[in-house]
């Protein structure tokens, strides 16, 4: 009987892919970073994992804030943005919502100056953060609490983007900063000391999730049903396909030429604790979320994890047994 269940899902998903085919929907998906975060939507662009469910996708990396505010003109239909962002927009008053999970832990290492050999040396010093909101802040503030840095005990400046911190870190205008694979390897590699890796400390966390409008999927529902079919089948490559992996990271991933940093890199974004196989939103990740944004907005004190969700499109595919399948049909 399961069998027979699960080759009625691969008929009817593969049904709707093929009709999907003759009916190519254009998207627009903004990301954040070059990070492995994103390999899921590189892999499902490259591959022709988008392609073949029905969709034309164009990728273009924004601040995850102009993301949300384009999300909401109308100009994308996607982000890949992270709990804090995508939550604090829909208590002000918009209807973003999450409609798969992405990496649900923080992928970031705490990086130092090859003189700061340990967080105790990190007391007042200065380290560098990517942006005042977001998963950054918040990983740099939880990374230095957990290893007995309270945050007032360093000076905490907004620097930019990677390029610019690792700049910074190499003049010495900050001490230390956090990075994302493959970036933390790359500046190890220069000299620099890895501190701590956050995902490691255990912080539960929408590091990149697949967000949206609730008005959005109300009125593009298939379109929105095409989008997390792919995404899904992506996580699926990634975690079975490592040459493919790391081929698609080393052309998004161009300053990153060393084959051992890509390979790293791939391998320490496909655990199951980052990128899980049903893709379900992270219902702790959207309460630390909720906490964080607690002490500013007296809304969040008040919501529940669950408002920012809609996971309806992840249990189509995870009920009907077509997630499974895709895994067994591997180990087959």
């Amino acid at each position: 009987m399961k069998t027979f269940k699960l080759l009625v899902a691969i008929v009817i998903f593969g049904f709707v892919a093929t009709e999907a085919a003759a009916q190519i929907t254009k998207i627009t998906t903004s990301y954040v970073s070059d990070s492995a975060a994103v390999l899921p939507l590189w892999i499902a662009k490259d591959t022709g994992i988008f392609a073949r469910n029905g969709l034309e996708v164009q990728a273009v990396r924004v601040h995850a804030s102009v993301g949300v505010m384009a999300l909401l003109s109308g100009e994308l239909q996607f982000v890949l943005a992270s709990g804090p962002v995508v939550v604090e927009s829909a208590l002000r008053g918009s209807n973003t919502v999450y409609v798969a999970g992405g990496m649900s832990t923080l992928d970031f290492a705490l990086v130092s100056r090859p003189e700061i050999k340990s967080a105790l040396q990190l007391k007042g010093a200065t380290v560098g953060l990517s942006a005042f909101r977001g998963a950054n802040p918040t990983a740099t503030r939880f990374a230095l609490q957990k290893m007995g840095v309270a945050p007032k005990d360093v000076s905490l400046i907004v620097v930019g983007g990677t390029p610019e911190r690792i700049a910074s870190l190499r003049t010495g205008k900050i001490q230390a900063t956090l990075f994302s694979p493959p970036q933390n390897f790359a500046a190890q590699a220069e000299g620099f000391n890895l501190l701590a890796d956050v995902a490691d400390l255990g912080l539960p966390f929408v590091h990149v999730g697949v967000a949206t409008t609730r008005s959005f999927v109300r009125d593009n529902a298939e379109t929105v049903r095409r989008y997390v079919k792919s995404h899904v089948e992506a996580i699926h490559l990634i975690k079975t396909d490592r040459e493919t992996g790391i081929k698609v990271l080393a052309k998004y991933l161009r300053s990153i030429k060393d084959r051992d940093i890509l390979g790293k890199t791939y391998d320490g974004a496909i655990p199951d604790n980052k990128f899980s196989r049903k893709q379900y939103p992270s219902m702790p990740g959207l309460q630390m979320a909720l906490d964080l944004l607690a002490e500013e907005n007296p809304k969040a004190k008040s919501a529940r994890p669950d408002d920012f969700v809609d996971a309806r499109f992840i249990k189509e595919l995870d009920q009907s047994g077509y997630i499974d399948g895709l895994y067994k049909a591997k180990e087959r």
